[in-house]
């Protein structure tokens, strides 16, 4: 393994993006339609230790998990973390705690920096873009920011059928325009997962988790304003609901479309609230909606998989057995051998290690990891490895790296 003491390895591509100023600028992101290689940033190069791994040398390593996502059997099963570029790395804390996210994920020098530094110290199956679920809001004319100690927060208030209306209109955004930063960030990114003989992961917010993340306003606890909008849905009283679930679908399957023309070869979507939808109104609003992202995602590129995860949703697995989807992810909350028991041999899966394992020796990861494949099928048994939720904060880093060694290490099956 080799142990770099000096400067911080960029790509070229990011160096060339950097912009040194003497202190920190008012972040306001592009949407001229212009490059952004015009917005300010303050990042310089960060001293910090980068150890390079041993993996993704052999030729099926570039589209391991491409395959893997959509259904076919490999030669090992491959691996990515949820959260994978995060604050348990002290080089992206030297980021987190200088800029605000909105600039870290906005700005393609630092948002391409931040997506690399986990792979080329542990060496996944994929690269995932640093962003967050949700940056295509703006789009449609959805404001939000993200604040220290309180996380994103949403400003423009969705109540009634009129504020949907007077919202943009989801066919026809722009999002070089609006976005111009995505493109940049994604391009740059493919050619990097070219050179380091992996892949390249994008990933959208699904439509449920976007519209009651604004109507709530911020994260909540019991999602009461969206649940009263669905039952109001359900009585006929209005229809925000259903006329915002549609029109974030259609945004988000075309920004998703999007992500696939600047280079992203898989998409994952997040459920990120699932656990805050009953079977019931999962059925009813939450997979109506995501189906319909999905379906206009596969229509345009069906070659690309799409991975579809219910964070908390584990409970009605057997009710995303038709979502649309290549590939379902499950939460850590269901043993992965029942979870493959109600999906069935054919359907591809994803998880579901519990991220708190990662705190634990370095046998009991490695044990966490052959059970879970195992449970999977075996190595290379249409399954992805991933958590079943992102890497915590303050995981140790050395964890994450026993955890990615012992994934391409496990390649026999038991007999």
């Amino acid at each position: 393994t080799l142990v770099l003491l000096n400067t911080m390895r960029f790509s070229l591509l990011s160096f060339i993006a950097l912009a040194v100023t003497p202190s920190a600028q008012a972040f306001s992101p592009n949407t001229n339609g212009r490059s952004s290689l015009t917005l300010r940033s303050s990042a310089a190069p960060v001293e910090a230790v980068v150890i390079e791994h041993e993996h993704c040398k052999e030729a099926g390593d570039r589209d391991i998990l491409v395959r893997a996502a959509r259904g076919e059997e490999t030669e090992r099963t491959p691996v990515w973390l949820m959260r994978q570029a995060g604050r348990y790395m002290e080089a992206f804390r030297a980021y987190s705690t200088k800029y605000a996210f909105r600039e870290r994920s906005e700005t393609p020098s630092m948002a391409i920096e931040l997506s690399l530094q986990c792979h080329r110290k542990y060496g996944m199956d994929g690269i995932i873009m640093f962003s967050d679920i949700l940056t295509p809001l703006p789009t449609l004319g959805i404001e939000f920011d993200v604040v220290a100690g309180v996380g994103p927060v949403i400003s423009t208030s969705i109540e009634s059928e009129n504020d949907v209306e007077a919202l943009a209109d989801a066919e026809s955004v722009d999002f070089d325009e609006k976005l111009p930063f995505i493109r940049e960030i994604l391009s740059a990114l493919s050619k990097e997962a070219e050179e380091a003989n992996t892949s390249l992961i994008g990933f959208i917010g699904a439509p449920f988790t976007l519209a009651a993340y604004t109507m709530e306003g911020k994260s909540s606890k019991h999602c009461l304003t969206t649940k009263k909008h669905m039952m109001r849905d359900e009585t006929g009283e209005d229809k925000t609901m259903s006329m915002f679930l549609d029109k974030l679908a259609v945004m988000i399957g075309n920004y998703a479309s999007h992500q696939i023309e600047c280079g992203a070869q898989v998409i994952q979507l997040f459920e990120s609230w699932a656990h805050q939808a009953s079977p019931a109104s999962f059925e009813k609003f939450a997979k109506p909606a995501a189906q319909k992202a999905i379906k206009i995602i596969k229509e345009k590129h069906p070659d690309v998989p799409v991975i579809y995860f219910a964070n908390g949703g584990s409970s009605y697995l057997e009710l995303q057995k038709d979502m649309g989807a290549d590939m379902i992810a499950v939460d850590w909350h269901i043993d992965m051998a029942e979870a493959r028991k109600i999906l069935g041999p054919d359907i591809p899966i994803s998880g579901n290690i519990d991220p708190t394992i990662l705190f634990g020796t370095k046998e009991q990861i490695e044990q966490a990891v052959r059970d879970c494949i195992d449970k999977a099928g075996g190595p290379g048994s249409k399954h992805l490895l991933n958590l079943g939720h992102g890497v915590m904060q303050g995981t140790p880093e050395e964890a994450v790296g026993w955890l990615v060694d012992e994934v391409k290490r496990y390649t026999e099956k038991k007999e």
